[in-house]
């Protein structure tokens, strides 16, 4: 195995770093690593947006549900759906790609480009030895996230994510089973799914219990029944189409 393939095994979110800044040529190369990602038709559809301002960071702070490790890392970069360039570009071109840019197709293009940049950046940090770890409740708010960080139109806040020296050593929490994600031809049929999900309901619930000296026992079954009961966000649909994204 080699060490790129165990950085990637040995990945846990990290939530507490020690006092540390990133310097600027670590800040870059981690940008670097993650333009290097695949891209759709070379779009580039994302930005990247760097919160090196501390109040800044607190303001986000509130947004995210109150998370401190949004203020306390290394560094805190936010991804973002980004086709405001392309807008500039068109007209650099003398054309036009408004209806293009607000199609739901475009918006899967940008989602998926920024993930994929996102995750290029956490492996090569890991790889230097930091701590990371995605925050997806700065969509508590988009709207204020886009005003903090002066996001025009046509650019949306999806997620941030955290670098930073790590002060904790978090237990390794487990993954599905792989016959539940990886499907040979076709779809695995529900009785063998039941089964693997029984399974991971018992592995995951013992996780839980030891994580916590048995004051939380629920598995991965009963925590997502819980947690996916009720739609969040909601308000995300008309704050995209504010945003000139998936009109159609």
């Amino acid at each position: 195995m080699n060490e790129t393939i165990e950085h990637l095994l040995n990945h846990r979110s990290i939530r507490k770093f020690k006092p540390h800044q990133l310097d600027q040529e670590t800040v870059e190369t981690l940008v670097r690593s993650a333009q290097s990602a695949s891209t759709s038709s070379y779009q580039q559809a994302y930005a990247i947006i760097g919160v090196e301002d501390e109040a800044l960071k607190r303001q986000l702070v509130d947004v995210a549900s109150g998370q401190s490790y949004v203020a306390e890392n290394s560094y805190f970069f936010v991804f973002c759906i980004d086709y405001h360039k392309h807008i500039l570009a068109a007209k650099i071109a003398s054309g036009s790609v408004d209806r293009t840019v607000e199609t739901t197709e475009a918006l899967i293009v940008g989602a998926v480009d920024a993930g994929l940049a996102a995750q290029n950046l956490v492996i090569a940090a890991e790889s230097l030895g930091y701590g990371t770890v995605y925050i997806g409740s700065l969509r508590n708010d988009a709207a204020k996230v886009s005003e903090l960080l002066g996001l025009p139109d046509h650019v949306v806040p999806l997620f941030g994510v955290a670098v930073g020296i790590p002060d904790q050593q978090p237990g390794k929490k487990p993954r599905l089973p792989m016959d539940a994600v990886f499907h040979r031809n076709t779809y695995t049929n529900d009785d063998t799914m039941r089964e693997l999900l029984s399974q991971y309901e018992e592995e995951t619930s013992t996780y839980y219990g030891e994580r916590t000296d048995g004051r939380r026992t629920e598995g991965w079954v009963y925590q997502m029944a819980a947690s996916m009961r009720e739609p969040k966000r909601t308000y995300m649909h008309d704050f995209l189409q504010e945003k000139h994204l998936a009109r159609d």
